[in-house]
């Protein structure tokens, strides 16, 4: 029978959470009681150990044709473990940024990336596409992208009107859209969506779980070929509610709804959905059908953007880690999945490698590698290198350099 642990801290991050009393979801790793605690060849999950990464400076490979990137908000990994992220091309600066994109350029430098680029694992781009088409409507403010175990690519957008996503082949070749830009109808709309912040795939299910979002208050649950609503839910479960619950406060009780923006909506290998509540800095844990588990708060004296940003899980079968990506507090967070104790974290506000500014969307890949991005004017992608399991440092190691 799988176990049911309450949460519990490390002191030396107990200045960075708060916890809830419901019971936290149990994860079916491998067995840890042999495992060395403490030294690389514990199990993932064993006590005393957490991943390792260090950032890899000189991924990706630079752009071609004096491409620059915008706002970057979204990365995701497909089955090549190819990795494809979108930005804002909008996001540029004409003058100081983007001077040959305009109409009378005054300068060779530079120009705006298309906004969904792909690259191999080596770095290299090897392929770009996106904007405006015949048959769909682009988002005003394209947010997020998915890849999904067909290797299609979900896209959604945060603009006021954008209340759909859209579905397209890896090469470009559009497949679907749901919803209507500025058709939302509210939290209880059956056939809008409202501001999506990112689609995540059940691939077991054929489902796709959508953070709806930035307007909406709910998670929904989509079949992933034919788009047919199954289910949605607000915070707790609830049924969601859309009036204004004003500015976060960290003294006040737990938000009985989502506030904008639900960000995340991740499913476990082991039947449950993890949503990044960003505003509210907690991560509230589902089983599939909607019914809440548990919540665990994150650095909760966190205002403005919150932060509970994205989420991606460790590769190993259990998925025993959670990586949190924190874009206000600049920081990624290592998150033991079984207990929900925040075990470490690293990064620190910052332009060069292994820092962040706005740290926005967070994916891994097969060999447990995680690839960042950067909103605002970060305008990045970045990739940390996976180093195996080591004896936990600490609460923040700081910019994770190569050793």
């Amino acid at each position: 029978m799988a176990r049911r642990i309450g949460f519990f801290f490390l002191a030396a991050a107990g200045a960075l959470l708060g916890a809830c009393d419901t019971p936290t979801p149990p994860t079916p790793a491998a067995d840890t009681a042999a495992a060395p605690a403490g030294t690389a060849a514990a199990e993932p999950g064993a006590p005393g150990v957490a991943p390792r990464f260090e950032v890899d400076p000189l991924w990706p490979k630079p752009l071609p044709n004096h491409w620059l990137l915008g706002s970057a908000i979204g990365v995701s990994v497909d089955s090549r473990d190819h990795v494809w992220m979108i930005h804002r091309q909008q996001s540029l600066n004409a003058e100081t940024e983007a001077s040959a994109g305009k109409n009378s350029p005054s300068g060779a430098c530079c120009s705006a990336a298309p906004p969904v680029l792909e690259f191999d694992a080596a770095g290299n781009l090897v392929s770009s596409w996106g904007g405006p088409g015949e048959g769909y409507d682009w988002p005003t403010s394209n947010h997020g992208i998915t890849v999904d175990h067909m290797d299609n690519i979900w896209i959604g957008g945060n603009d006021v009107g954008d209340a759909h996503l859209l579905k397209f082949t890896r090469a470009g070749q559009f497949l679907l859209q749901l919803g209507k830009p500025g058709a939302n109808a509210g939290s209880n709309d059956l056939v809008n969506f409202w501001r999506v912040a990112k689609i995540s795939i059940d691939a077991a299910a054929n489902e796709a779980y959508i953070a709806d979002g930035y307007g909406n208050k709910r998670v929904v649950v989509i079949d992933v070929n034919t788009g047919e609503r199954k289910r949605y839910w607000g915070a707790y479960g609830n049924r969601p509610d859309d009036t204004d619950l004003g500015l976060y406060d960290p003294a006040a009780p737990p938000a009985q709804q989502f506030r904008n923006p639900v960000h995340c909506a991740e499913p476990s290998l082991d039947g449950f959905v993890y949503v990044c509540d960003r505003v509210n800095d907690r991560i509230q844990v589902f089983r599939k059908d909607g019914s809440f588990v548990s919540e665990l708060r994150v650095a909760p004296e966190t205002r403005g953007a919150g932060s509970a940003w994205d989420i991606a899980f460790s590769k190993d079968p259990g998925q025993a880690y959670i990586y949190l990506a924190d874009g206000l507090n600049e920081r990624i967070y290592v998150i033991h999945r079984e207990s929900m104790q925040i075990l470490t974290s690293f990064g620190d506000g910052g332009r060069q490698p292994g820092q962040f500014f706005g740290v926005h969307s967070i994916a891994t890949d097969s060999q447990g590698n995680l690839y960042t991005t950067e909103t605002y004017e970060g305008k990045r992608l970045q990739r940390f290198v996976y180093r195996g399991l080591a004896p936990i440092p600490g609460e923040s190691q700081g910019a994770l350099w190569p050793q």
